[in-house]
């Protein structure tokens, strides 16, 4: 039994559904509150719904009753509901998943993080590294994989990169390169971690083959729709001065995100 952690999420989902694919038996973690219909999708996977959250123990213990192997994809960055934030789910949340699937005998743990640049730390980014100190002290096989920027995301309407209207977000100059990745590719490493005792006990930064940098996305966006891009370009300035000015974490660690994406993000060989 796989349990998976952010089931309802974009790319918990996409693990539910190569899980169900597979025939591999999974649990779905879900909260008392979570959308009805994506519930009910992961019910017509075939998937065992376990009713918790990460701030809860209790049904941790519950939730990983008889499980031999946990997928974690869980942030509050983009879901934050009452009580949530970096610190109760992407740092003490997660560590608590940690330990409860220690103590209830749980084989391998693989997490899903991302991309870190050690010049440029921020509260999500300490949160995840703490995570992984305590999977590497947690006895049980583990692998963070360590996503590079989503395409899906940080090339769409909702941050910026309007490609409907012709019109692009771009942090930085949009000179540096990014390893870019689709969600669907980070599911599938993730299941494949699964069954490869290759991945076993390191951390990997996962990103796409082809780096390009921001201006090179809206150069092939422009020639495969023969349409001109207005462009505004966000100074790296403005985004130092953003996260220094950061009144709460979630501020700080999204002005962080922005900035590594700014100087680039190339997957090492």
């Amino acid at each position: 039994m796989v349990l998976i952690v952010g089931s309802t999420g974009l790319v918990g989902t996409e693990i539910c559904r190569l899980l169900a694919e597979q025939k591999t038996p999974f649990r779905a973690l879900v909260r008392h509150d979570s959308n009805p219909e994506k519930v009910n999708h992961l019910k017509s996977l075939g998937a065992d719904i376990a009713v918790g959250d990460l701030k809860d123990p209790a049904s941790l213990a519950a939730a990983c009753a008889g499980v031999e192997q946990v997928i974690s994809t869980t942030t509050s960055i983009l879901s934050m509901r009452e009580g949530d934030s970096i610190e109760t789910v992407d740092r003490q949340g997660q560590l608590n998943l940690v330990e409860t699937a220690k103590q209830t005998g749980v084989k391998r743990f693989v997490f899903i993080s991302f991309v870190q640049n050690q010049h440029n730390t921020f509260p999500l980014s300490d949160a995840k590294q703490a995570v992984e100190n305590a999977l590497a002290e947690s006895g049980m096989n583990w692998s963070s994989l360590q996503a590079n920027y989503f395409m899906e995301m940080w090339l769409s309407p909702a941050l910026g990169f309007n490609y409907p209207q012709n019109q692009a977000r771009i942090y930085g100059e949009g000179t540096n390169p990014i390893s870019w990745i689709s969600y669907k590719d980070m599911a599938q490493l993730a299941v494949t971690a699964l069954h490869n005792a290759y991945t076993d006990n390191r951390t990997y930064a996962i990103g796409g083959p082809t780096p390009l940098s921001p201006k090179e996305v809206v150069a092939i966006f422009e020639n495969t729709f023969g349409t001109v891009f207005t462009v505004e370009n966000v100074p790296e300035s403005a985004l130092h001065q953003q996260k220094e000015a950061a009144t709460n974490p979630f501020e700080a660690s999204f002005a962080g995100l922005m900035l590594q994406y700014a100087n680039g993000a190339v997957r090492a060989k």
